[in-house]
C-alpha cells in the first residue's frame, strides 16, 4: 500500500510514476478527493463532539429543570448528528481503504521504462551454451522416454495442466529442494515450514487481493485460500509486528507448493510441465531496514544466481521494465536458465523489492533505536528457485545422446549417488500399460 501523506504531498509525483508502470493514475484524485471529504466529516464530527461536552457541564450546573431538559434533548439531536456523521466517515473511509489497495506499488528510478516485456533489458549471461552432436530433446519426450514423467495419468488424476514425477523424476525434483533449501542456509537464511493454506487476511497483506483473486484457489466454505508462493506465508510471519530494529535483518526461505489458476492461451506454453496449475518452489525472504534493501536487493540476486551457477547451466540476468514489475513491486529481476530442447530460455527466480509496499498492507514495524518511533519495514522476495522450469532445464542441459540423463554433480549425494538417470542397469521404470 503507498503511504497516503505521500499521495498528499506529491500527488503529480505519484501520478507520473504509475504513468511510467501503466497504472490508472485517476485513481489517486479518487483517494484524494475521498480523503478531504474524509477529514471535512472529522472536523465537522470533532467540532460538534466538544460542543456537547462543553454543555454537558454546563448541564450539570443547571437549577433549572426545564431549561437543564431543554438542553438535554437539543444534545440528543447533537449526538443523532454524531452518530450520523461517524457512520459517513466510516463509509468514506472504506471507499478510500478499497482504491488504497488497488494502486500498485510505484517503480524505483533505476526500474527500465518499458511497453512490455520486449523492453526488458538482459544485464549479464553465465556460461556457455552447450553444443550437441545429436538433436536435443525437449522435456516432455525425455520425460515420457525415461517413463519419469507421466502426463496422461496427471490429466486423469486432475486435469489438464497437472502430470505425475516418478522414479527418479520424482526423486530429482525431491533432492532439488533439498539441496536449495541447504544452500540457502548456507547463504545465511533461516528456514522455516509454514502453512500452504493460509486466512483471506494474508492475501490481502502480501498484495495478492484484490488484484490476483482470479488466479487464486479458494476454500469459499472456511474462506482459506492455498497459497499461490511461500511468500504470502512469509509475508505474515510478522504481521501486526514491532520489531526492535536489532532484529534486522532477517532472512528467510522456505519450500511450499504453490496454487494458481493458470491463464493459458492456446498454442502458448501447452507442452509439458513449464507451467501449471501446481508447482513446487524454494523461496527467499527479506525484512530488512529501508537504508539497507537495494543492497539486500543485489545480494538476494547473488544467491539466486549462484544457485544456477553450481547446477553448472547457463543462465543470464534481466532487469524487468516498468511494463513487466509486479504490481507489489519497485524493482525486479528475473533469472533464466537456457532450455536447449526447447530453444528458449526459462525464468526460474523472480527477485524483487517491494519496498515498504507489503509492510504498510500486513503493519509490519521496526523500532530504528530503543523508544524511537515505529517505521515501516522493508520487505524483499525472490525464487530460490522454482522447481518444473529448473528441473526441465536440468533435464535438457544434462541430457546425453544414450537418451540418459546426467544428475548435476551438486544433486549426487542428495540422490543416494546416482549419477545417471536411465543408465543401464539402474532402475528407471515406475509402470508401464
Amino acid at each position: 500500500m503507498l503511504d497516503i501523506k505521500r499521495i498528499r504531498e506529491q500527488p503529480d509525483f505519484v501520478k507520473e510514476q504509475l504513468a511510467r508502470a501503466h497504472a490508472d493514475a485517476t485513481q489517486v484524485d479518487e483517494v484524494l478527493t475521498l480523503d478531504e471529504q474524509r477529514r471535512t466529516l472529522l472536523r465537522e464530527v470533532e467540532t460538534l463532539k466538544a460542543t456537547r461536552n462543553t454543555v454537558s457541564k454546563e448541564i450539570g450546573k443547571m437549577k433549572d429543570a426545564a431549561e437543564r431538559d431543554a438542553k438535554i434533548a437539543e444534545m440528543r439531536g447533537v449526538g443523532d448528528q454524531i452518530s450520523a456523521i461517524d457512520r459517513q466517515i466510516a463509509e468514506v473511509e472504506e471507499n478510500q481503504q478499497r482504491i488504497m489497495l488497488e494502486l500498485r506499488n510505484l517503480p524505483h528510478p533505476s526500474t527500465p521504462d518499458g511497453k512490455d516485456e520486449d523492453d526488458n533489458v538482459v544485464i549479464s549471461q553465465e556460461g556457455e551454451l552447450r553444443t550437441f552432436d545429436f538433436e536435443p530433446k525437449p522435456h516432455w519426450d525425455l520425460g515420457e522416454d525415461l517413463d519419469i514423467i507421466d502426463f496422461e495419468r496427471g490429466a486423469k488424476l486432475s486435469g489438464s495442466r497437472f502430470y505425475v514425477l516418478k522414479g527418479q523424476g520424482a526423486k530429482l525434483q525431491r533432492a532439488l529442494i533439498q539441496w536449495l533449501l541447504d544452500l540457502h542456509i548456507e547463504q545465511g537464511y533461516h528456514e522455516v515450514y509454514t502453512p500452504f493454506i493460509v486466512k483471506e487476511q494474508c492475501m490481502w497483506a502480501a498484495g495478492q487481493l484484490p488484484k490476483f483473486l482470479d488466479n487464486l484457489y479458494r476454500d469459499a466454505e472456511e474462506d482459506f485460500y492455498l497459497v499461490p508462493t511461500a511468500e504470502v506465508p512469509l509475508t505474515n510471519l510478522h504481521r501486526d509486528e514491532i520489531l526492535n530494529g536489532d532484529q534486522l535483518p532477517l532472512h528467510y526461505c522456505a519450500y511450499t507448493p504453490c496454487f494458481r489458476r493458470e491463464k493459458m492461451s492456446a498454442g502458448r506454453d501447452v507442452r509439458g510441465i513449464k507451467r501449471g496449475h501446481q508447482f513446487d518452489k524454494v523461496e527467499m525472504y527479506k525484512f530488512v531496514r529501508p537504508e539497507t534493501s537495494y543492497n539486500e536487493l543485489e545480494k538476494m540476486r547473488e544467491d539466486a544466481e549462484d544457485t544456477c551457477r553450481q547446477l553448472g547451466i547457463p543462465f543470464r540476468t534481466k532487469a524487468l521494465c516498468t511494463a513487466d514489475i509486479s504490481f507489489a513491486s519497485t524493482k525486479t529481476y528475473d533469472i533464466e536458465m537456457w532450455a536447449p530442447g526447447q530453444d528458449e530460455w526459462l525464468e526460474v527466480s523472480s527477485v524483487s523489492n517491494v519496498e515498504d509496499f507489503q509492510a504498510r498492507r500486513a503493519n509490519i514495524r521496526f523500532r530504528p533505536e530503543p523508544g524511537a518511533k515505529p517505521e515501516f519495514a522493508h520487505t524483499l522476495n525472490g525464487s530460490g528457485l522454482g522447481m518444473p522450469r529448473t528441473v526441465i532445464a536440468i533435464m535438457e542441459n544434462y541430457q546425453q545422446a544414450d537418451g540418459s540423463i546426467l544428475v548435476p554433480e551438486v544433486l549426487r549425494s542428495y540422490m543416494g549417488g546416482l549419477e545417471r538417470i536411465g543408465v543401464k542397469g539402474k532402475e528407471t521404470r515406475g509402470w508401464r500399460e
